[in-house]
């Protein structure tokens, strides 16, 4: 069990645990839960850890077959700028390993926000806190259980 997997059972929200055997050559952690679990990668979304310009991380929840668009991200958390946060913080900050970052479940709450095509589906992808590990859950439980905002910052 992952943080992000003991939450949604103690909040007893609907969810749906996917696993597969990780390959550490992967070249894209998402890219690679949505080949080999057979899903349409549109669903699948990754999470990324951004920094303001006061230094605030920000989650960052986008289809893993685009990317995060960084303007659109500091426009909708209403700060000047973000960039990548760095590796090193954002693992203690959440308390998970790059690629299996789960914006569920973290050491420390951040402010979260989720891209707008999620809405549409009836379920989404997002990992369940560590590589090879996916939880299925909609995104309003996502949205409800993280604090989360939608907004347009995903780039295709």
């Amino acid at each position: 069990m992952t943080p992000a997997l003991d939450l949604l059972k103690k909040v007893r929200a609907e969810h749906r645990i996917h696993s597969y055997e990780h390959d550490p050559k992967a070249a894209s952690y998402g890219l690679e839960a949505a080949e080999k679990l057979s899903l349409d990668p549109a669903q699948v979304f990754k999470t990324l850890l951004a920094s303001s310009e006061k230094g605030e991380l920000l989650v960052a929840v986008v289809p893993v077959v685009g990317s995060l668009d960084l303007k659109a991200l500091a426009h909708a958390a209403g700060v000047k700028k973000v960039e990548m946060a760095d590796p090193a913080a954002a693992q203690r900050s959440t308390g998970y390993l790059l690629g299996g970052i789960s914006p569920l479940g973290q050491k420390k709450r951040l402010r979260t926000f989720i891209d707008v095509t999620a809405q549409p589906f009836t379920t989404i992808f997002v990992s369940a806190g560590r590589r090879g590990l996916e939880v299925e859950l909609s995104a309003a439980v996502l949205a409800e259980h993280t604090q989360a905002i939608f907004a347009e910052i995903g780039r295709a």
